[in-house]
């Protein structure tokens, strides 16, 4: 092991620190990269790795066409019809509501696989009504933020197109290699949280409950429009169908975003000049947040192969297949909990290591999988996740409440995460 090695080992420690202090992620990783290219006498591989990165086009249509997809959903109000129309029939179920709901948020996350815009689209409605039927601020909070998995299966994802493009893979291939396991995380937590609510003592019915939860919450709508409701679950009901019936077709990401901002365009009968703006601003969100941070990951990543660090680590994970797994599964979901959020440690663990995966007993997809899984369960179990912070906010209770009552549904998850794949 070189200087170089022991300096880059140094930089990752300092990189972990200024992530879990919460500076700004694409920032980050970009210094680190580049003084790790630096300091190992490389520098243009931290740059023709920016310029590869910034133009990977296959990363890029599919990211960009889903968040702007995303900013009309939010614009036309086409998710709050959604969200109103499917809590209409559960504000009389008592404790049930409690699972009803996460079942419902569950279904809203496929279609709005943000954990903030989902917090943002669902908590207004939820949980006051939650809190009507008789049930504690936090765990009301708890249902909503613990119902992020099945968002997995929304190809518009940044990870899915990230990982199956490693994998050599279709979008909806990768997504239906793992779609049981994805559906089996969302059922745990919905089954842990339940649990929970019971061990905390959370619910306590009372007189006027069944009254009070049939109020109007605070953003919903007293007559959804079953039209404007369909629009945020169009794209995925097109790529699941094309996917299944009509793989000749080859329908791309961005082909069923635009067919699905069409027709919120149609139904809604908004201006198509703000619908168009919409749509072009939420696609350079996306290549500024999301595509940002696989930009400067892919930076990070390249300062660690040119201090000689993944080098080491390959060899190192070759001889010892295990933990790889290990890494895989617990790495990105420590990190997650420690900064509020997975995408920098995925993106830098899947960069870094899974192309080689291979080599050490497991497949690319299967530890990109594991990866991505585990981020977003380490997110769900942090208190410094904007989602939970936003919906602590909505119920009036601190973020480290919420938590207490999302983590031992994370804890479990993430284990048997780690058995299943």
């Amino acid at each position: 092991m070189t200087w170089t090695f022991w300096a880059a080992i140094v930089v990752v420690i300092a990189t972990v620190y200024a992530l879990i202090k919460r500076y700004e992620t694409r920032l980050v990783l970009l210094t680190s990269g580049f003084v790790m290219a630096f300091i190992s006498l490389q520098p243009m591989i931290a740059f023709k790795q920016f310029d590869k990165s910034m133009t990977n086009g296959s990363l890029i249509i599919a990211i960009c066409s889903a968040l702007g997809f995303a900013a009309v959903i939010s614009l036309t109000k086409c998710d709050v019809h959604l969200v109103s129309l499917l809590m209409r029939p559960l504000k009389k179920l008592g404790v049930f509501l409690l699972p009803s709901c996460m079942i419902v948020t569950s279904v809203i996350a496929t279609a709005i696989p943000s954990m903030a815009g989902l917090s943002a689209a669902v908590g207004p409605t939820m949980i006051p009504i939650m809190i009507r039927s008789g049930f504690k601020p936090a765990i009301a909070a708890a249902a909503v933020g613990g119902c992020m998995m099945p968002a997995y299966l929304n190809p518009g994802v940044s990870h899915n197109p990230f990982i199956s493009k490693l994998a050599s893979m279709e979008i909806m291939q990768f997504i239906g290699a793992h779609a049981t396991t994805t559906v089996t995380m969302g059922l745990i937590s919905i089954v842990v949280i339940t649990l929970t609510c019971f061990a905390f003592g959370d619910f306590k019915c009372g007189k006027a409950a069944v009254e009070e939860a049939v109020e109007v919450a605070s953003n919903e709508i007293e007559h959804p429009n079953i039209l404007f409701a369909i629009a945020p679950i169009v794209p995925v009901v097109l790529l699941v169908c094309a996917s299944i019936w009509f793989p000749q077709l080859k329908m791309s990401v961005a082909t069923a975003m635009l067919i699905g901002t069409f027709y919120a365009l149609v139904v809604t009968r908004s201006n198509p000049e703000e619908v168009t703006k919409k749509f072009f601003a939420g696609m350079g969100n996306g290549y500024a947040k999301i595509l940002g941070i696989i930009i400067a990951a892919g930076v990070f990543a390249a300062g660690l192969r040119a201090a000689g660090v993944i080098e080491v680590f390959v060899q190192y994970l070759t001889h010892s297949n295990e933990v790889a797994k290990i890494g895989g599964a617990f790495g990105p979901f420590l990190l997650a909990v420690l900064t509020g959020s997975g995408d920098a440690a995925a993106f830098a663990f899947n960069e870094a290591v899974t192309p080689h995966a291979p080599t050490f007993g497991m497949t690319i997809d299967g530890l990109g999988y594991l990866a991505m899984m585990a981020a977003g369960i380490g997110r769900q179990a942090s208190p410094l996740a904007g989602g939970i912070i936003l919906l602590s906010g909505i119920a009036g209770v601190s973020p480290v409440e919420v938590v207490k009552r999302t983590a031992p549904a994370a804890v479990v998850m993430v284990l048997t995460l780690y058995f299943l794949v």
